[in-house]
């Protein structure tokens, strides 16, 4: 009785860790080159977490890729121009091997703003 209690236990021991969610995981990189290492999550993380964040323009702009493991999918995607965020989130071992869906460059919004500064520059006389 105690040998098959044991060997129950052993199988469901290793039958939990078997379904251990994995997620690759990096910060602040400059690449998804750079983002190949993985970690297992712990038990209440239930998703792969990648945030792709841009800041600047034209030749000037810099991107950072964020990956871990999430207890929670937020579903930010917001673009002001100079800068964005985005997020994807998946829920299978290994998902997140790509980029999140890139920040796109939002040219209305630029040039709202670049009409806004020059209204502001004609009405102080400048």
């Amino acid at each position: 009785m105690k040998t098959s209690l044991l060997v129950v236990l052993v199988i469901a021991l290793c039958t939990e860790s078997a379904f251990s969610l994995m997620c690759f995981t990096c910060k602040d990189a400059s690449s998804n080159m750079h983002c190949l290492s993985t970690t297992t999550c712990s038990e209440h993380e239930k998703y792969c977490l990648t945030t792709y964040s841009t800041t600047g323009l034209g030749d000037n702009r810099n991107q950072r890729i964020t990956k871990k493991c999430s207890a929670f999918c937020p579903t930010i995607d917001v673009n002001i121009g100079i800068a964005g965020v985005a997020t994807s989130c998946c829920e299978t071992s290994l998902c997140n091997i790509s980029g999140a869906s890139s920040v796109k460059t939002s040219y209305t919004i630029i040039a709202l703003g670049i009409l806004a500064s020059l209204t502001c520059i004609l009405r102080l006389g400048f």
